[in-house]
């Protein structure tokens, strides 16, 4: 089974999760930032993976420490839900729309972190969540997923649709890249290895 349980207890947030990359979509998302747990139910429900996730930090401070340690949790649940990758397609695209927003997500499943984030909008809040945070989480699950993640907005106004759009797109590709080949037997790589 391709699951994964992971804590994250330091200082300053408290994170538990648990991830089913065979899931059919089923979520429980408390993470203590409503337009967060809005975000990752989105890329659970459209990746068909099956998610929950407590979290508590002092967002009395500031969101940052709570944002990157869940990016952090996520990125360690994949690396260990995957395994020794065997079977998989390693690569997964998606190109989503929400409204007048188009993200577009691609997604290697390589065994090396790399982030390039191409969103022009960084800048602004949805209620009181600073959206510029966004490009921590995923550098955080992208290094700690071993992943090469890059997300592109090629067009949007509402800074909701921006991100909705990055993560059902990120839902998607994911989904793509983590699916099982039965003509592969072994890693999708002529090094034996990801």
């Amino acid at each position: 089974m391709r699951k994964a349980k992971v804590k994250r207890k330091t200082s300053e947030t408290d994170v538990t999760l648990e991830l089913n990359l065979d899931g059919s979509g089923k979520y429980k998302v408390d993470t203590s930032i409503p337009f967060l747990d809005h975000m990752l139910s989105l890329f659970a429900m459209h990746g068909k993976f099956d998610l929950t996730l407590s979290s508590k930090g002092d967002i009395e401070i500031d969101y940052h420490h709570l944002v990157e340690d869940i990016g952090i949790t996520m990125g360690e649940a994949l690396s260990k839900a995957l395994g020794d990758k065997k079977g998989i397609q390693r690569y997964g695209s998606a190109l989503i729309p929400m409204d007048e927003s188009l993200a577009e997500v691609v997604i290697d499943l390589s065994g090396r972190p790399y982030l390039e984030y191409k969103v022009k909008k960084q800048k602004g809040t949805v209620r009181d969540l600073d959206v510029s945070i966004f490009e921590d989480f995923f550098r955080a699950f992208s290094n700690n997923a071993m992943m090469n993640l890059h997300i592109m907005v090629r067009h949007g106004r509402d800074l909701h649709h921006i991100y909705e759009a990055i993560f059902k797109a990120l839902g998607r590709a994911l989904s793509g890249a983590v699916a099982k080949d039965s003509r592969r037997k072994g890693v999708p790589s002529t090094k034996g290895k990801l």
